[in-house]
């Protein structure tokens, strides 16, 4: 089943929940199949790598990993807080996201 989504690529948005819980960062990646999220800087885990000839040297390689949409919010860029998205149509039948709060367009 493929989520609803609020959130689009390159949107800042706060995590809400989890060992990352407080961070703000950009949505690097979205996977609606699976309804994960790839926001930078959050949620670093570290993966052993192999030597081999393209990587020369083997270590231990930081990454981010995908965390779950319903720990996200987006932040609003006039009120500066994490909201809930609204969605309205405009008179040109154009569909926008606007701010919960204090009802900006976000763009």
């Amino acid at each position: 089943m493929i989520a609803k989504c609020h959130i689009r690529k390159d949107d800042k948005v706060r995590v809400i929940a989890g060992k990352d819980g407080g961070k703000i960062g950009k949505v690097l990646k979205i996977n609606r199949k699976k309804g994960r999220v790839l926001v930078e800087n959050v949620n670093i885990v570290k993966r052993h790598s192999r030597p081999t000839a393209a990587n020369k040297q083997g270590g231990i390689v930081e990454s981010e990993s995908a965390i779950h949409l319903s720990n996200v919010m987006l932040m609003c860029g006039k009120c500066a807080k994490a909201v809930r998205v609204r969605f309205k149509s405009l008179e040109d039948d154009k569909k926008v996201r606007i701010c919960g709060k204090c009802g900006e367009i976000i763009e």
